[in-house]
C-alpha cells in the first residue's frame, strides 16, 4: 500500500431491478453504470463483490502493471470444464511454462507459412456462393475459420471424414456450452458429455499419430517438439494431457472469435458503403483479382484497419474478469482481496473520450498518428500484458487475408427485415445469426 488516502468506491447500494437488466443486457447496464458513477463502480452480483473498471490507466494496472496480483475470474473457471489447463485458463507457474513451450509454434516464420492455407480455404468457401444467394454469414465464417484452424493445428482437412468428426464434435460442444453455461459445466447433459468424449478421443488419436510420425508442419507438431526442463514430463516436452488442453483451447477459442469478428465486420460494411468502397479499391489495386499471399499483407493496410475497427465495434471477447489475490489500491480506491474485477472491451472501446462518434465505423481510427494520440489501453480486444492472447498474430493475419479474399469477389447486403442484436454470452455472438444476401462484384 502507498499510504495515500483511499476513497470509497462509488456504486449502487443494491442493483435491485437493475439485476435483471444486467443479466439480459450486460453491455448496456455496464455502460449506464459508468455514466452514473464514473470509471470505478462497485456493486454486488450474486455472492460476489464486483468492481467494474473503465479507464485505460486502470486497465493497464490490472492486465499489465499489477497482473501478478490477479488470477482469472469466475467466468473463466467454467471454461476449465472444456479447455482444461490450456493457456486461456491456466495460472502461474503452469501458464508461464506452457507459454514458453508453445511460443515457437506462433513464431513469425511458422505463422507466415499458413497465409496460403488461410487464403486458399477462404477462396474455396467463397467459391460455393452464388450471386444473389441468401447466406447465414455467421455459419459460413464459422465453417471457414474452423477449417483454417483444423489445417493449421492438426493438418486435418475438415471436408474429409476424420475432419468432419472433429468439426461435428466441436460444433456440439460450443453450442451446448454457450447455450447452457454455467449449467452445462456443473451438470453436463448427455449430449454435452458425449461430444466432449468424442472430441477428446479424436484429439488424443491425433496426438498419437503425430508422435509416431515426422513433423507435419502444423501447430501440433511444433508443440510436440517443444522442450522445457520445467515442463513436467521426463523428456521436457508436453504430456498428452497438456497437448490436449492446448489443442482444444486453440480450436475452440481461436476459430469462434475470428469467425465472429469477420461476421460483425461484414455486417458493419453494409451500413457504411463509403468504407466498403475504399476497401474494394484497395483489394482491387493490390490483388487485381488474384488470391492474396503473405507478401501482400504489408500493402493491405486499409483492409487490416477495417478488421481492427470491426473488432473495436464488436469485440468477440467482450468482457474480461479477474479475481484479486491481495488487497490492492487502484485509482485511489482500496479493493479487498477476493474482489472480482470486470473489464469490458466493448464499453471502453465505445467510450467517446477515446473514440469520437463511437458508433461510426471508421477504419482511419487505426492510422498510426490516430493510434499514437490515444491511450494504449483504450483498445484491448486481445487482452494485454502476460495474458495477451497467444494467437493474436495468427488472428490478425487470418482476419486480413480472409477479408481481402472475400472483398475482392463479393459484397453483402443485410437480408431485408433481418433483426441484428448482440448476444453477449461467453463471446459476443449474434442473437439471430446474420442473414445476408451476397452479390458478385
Amino acid at each position: 500500500m502507498s499510504g495515500t488516502q483511499t476513497d470509497r468506491v462509488p456504486g449502487p447500494e443494491a442493483l435491485g431491478p437493475r439485476l435483471a437488466r444486467l443479466r439480459r443486457d450486460p453491455i448496456g447496464m455496464l455502460t449506464d453504470l459508468t455514466r452514473e458513477y464514473g470509471d470505478v463502480v462497485r456493486f454486488k452480483f450474486g455472492l460476489e463483490h464486483v468492481h467494474f473498471l473503465n479507464h485505460p490507466d486502470l486497465i493497464r494496472e490490472v492486465l499489465v502493471t499489477s497482473s501478478g496480483k490477479f488470477h482469472k475470474g469466475p467466468g473463466f473457471q467454467d471454461l476449465r470444464r472444456v479447455m482444461g489447463d490450456g493457456l486461456f485458463t491456466s495460472e502461474a507457474p503452469l501458464h508461464h511454462r506452457q507459454r514458453r513451450l508453445a511460443q515457437p509454434a506462433m513464431h513469425h516464420s511458422r505463422v507466415s507459412a499458413y497465409a496460403d492455407v488461410m487464403a486458399r480455404i477462404a477462396e474455396s468457401r467463397a467459391a460455393r456462393w452464388r450471386d444473389g444467394e441468401r447466406l447465414r454469414v455467421d455459419a459460413e465464417m464459422s465453417a471457414l475459420t474452423l477449417a483454417i484452424v483444423g489445417k493449421a493445428l492438426f493438418d486435418v482437412d475438415f471436408e474429409e471424414e476424420d475432419g468432419r468428426r472433429v468439426r461435428e464434435a466441436i460444433t456440439v460442444v460450443l453450442e451446448l456450452f454457450n447455450r447452457q453455461r454455467p449449467a452445462a459445466v456443473h451438470a453436463a447433459t448427455d449430449a454435452f458429455q458425449g461430444a466432449m468424449d468424442e472430441l477428446d478421443a479424436i484429439i488424443y488419436g491425433l496426438i498419437r499419430e503425430h508422435r509416431a510420425g515426422p513433423d507435419r508442419g502444423d501447430f501440433l507438431s511444433m508443440l510436440l517438439m517443444a522442450r522445457d526442463e520445467d515442463a513436467g514430463s521426463a523428456d521436457g516436452g508436453m504430456s498428452d494431457q497438456q497437448l490436449r488442453d492446448e489443442a482444444i483451447t486453440l480450436v475452440l477459442a481461436g476459430h469462434e472469435t475470428t469467425a465472429l469478428a469477420l461476421t460483425w465486420t461484414l455486417y458493419s460494411l453494409t451500413l457504411f458503403p463509403d468504407v466498403e468502397e475504399e476497401l474494394h479499391r484497395e483489394v482491387d489495386a493490390v490483388l487485381g483479382g488474384r488470391t492474396p499471399t503473405y507478401g501482400d499483407l504489408a500493402s493491405l493496410t486499409f483492409t487490416r484497419m477495417t478488421f481492427a475497427e470491426g473488432i473495436r465495434m464488436f469485440p468477440p471477447v467482450w468482457a474480461i474478469d479477474r479475481r484479486l489475490l491481495v488487497d490492492h489500491e487502484i485509482g485511489r480506491h482500496l479493493l479487498p482481496a477476493g474482489s472480482v474485477v470486470w473489464l469490458c472491451p466493448y464499453v471502453t472501446q465505445h467510450d467517446p473520450r477515446w473514440w469520437p462518434e463511437p458508433e461510426r465505423f471508421d477504419p482511419l481510427r487505426f492510422l498510426p498518428e490516430a493510434e499514437a494520440a490515444r491511450p494504449k489501453y483504450a483498445y484491448f480486444p486481445f487482452s494485454a500484458g502476460p495474458r495477451l492472447c497467444y494467437g493474436e498474430p495468427f488472428a490478425w493475419m487470418e482476419g486480413t487475408l480472409v477479408l481481402a479474399t472475400i472483398a475482392s469477389r463479393w459484397r453483402f447486403d443485410l437480408a431485408p427485415g433481418h433483426p441484428v442484436e448482440m448476444l453477449p454470452i461467453g463471446t459476443l455472438r449474434q442473437r439471430h445469426g446474420m442473414a445476408m444476401d451476397v452479390h458478385a462484384r
